[in-house]
């Protein structure tokens, strides 16, 4: 019996072993998906994403769209920024509505220096229908610095106000290694979390064995 019992526990073991390693390859395998999951959910700063993808120069009023694109021509000619605009000095604003729906609406644009909040471009609510609003200022008499361009509409006999912020005179860094950074670290965590919890499972279940 005590024979018969000793022959067995090789093979007992060896169970467990291929047990706890299809257990760490599967782990494995969840651990990747996490992490190109993690990577590919990236926010994208870009200046238009495709399809319908995270998009910081779209901002949205009542139930309707609009773009924001900064050109500098003297600078840059016919390239387009967003929330960083690289140089000071004469800019053109384009805010585009996106769809129809709000050039049957009166909508109210204004662009403030931040954070004194003052006012330096202003166009009072009007209907546009070509879809399309364009303000010219020359940064230079204001500075480098932060401002907020403000789009308002009149919905339900309210005012609805909403901000996009940018920066003049700052550009933005190409690469985000802080939120890299955070996703690495995340799964580096989540790793040792992984590998303590399977060690310990191994080694009861050893200890139980013997």
């Amino acid at each position: 019996m005590q024979t018969q019992f000793l022959s067995a526990l090789p093979d007992k073991i060896h169970n467990n072993n291929k047990r706890s390693t299809t257990k760490i390859s599967r782990f494995w395998t969840v651990l990747s998906a996490l992490f190109l999951t993690l990577l590919f959910s990236a926010p994208s700063y870009s200046h238009r994403g495709a399809l319908d993808e995270v998009d910081v120069c779209r901002i949205r009023v009542g139930t309707g769209k609009i773009h924001f694109t900064a050109y500098t021509p003297t600078f840059t000619q016919s390239e387009g920024y967003c929330r960083f605009i690289r140089n000071v000095g004469l800019t053109n604003l384009v805010f585009d509505y996106e769809g129809k729906k709000l050039r049957d609406v009166s909508v109210e644009f204004e662009v403030t220096k931040e954070p004194e909040g003052t006012r330096i471009f202003y166009l009072e609510p009007q209907k546009t229908k070509t879809g399309t609003i364009k303000a010219d200022i020359d940064f230079s008499k204001y500075g480098a610095g932060d401002y907020l361009a403000h789009v308002t509409i009149g919905h339900d006999g309210e005012k609805l106000d909403t901000h996009l912020p940018f920066v003049v005179g700052a550009e933005e860094a190409k690469t985000p290694w802080g939120k890299y950074l955070f996703f690495v670290i995340s799964v580096a965590v989540l790793t040792a979390i992984g590998i303590t919890v399977l060690t310990r499972k191994y080694s009861n279940q050893e200890n139980t064995d013997s």
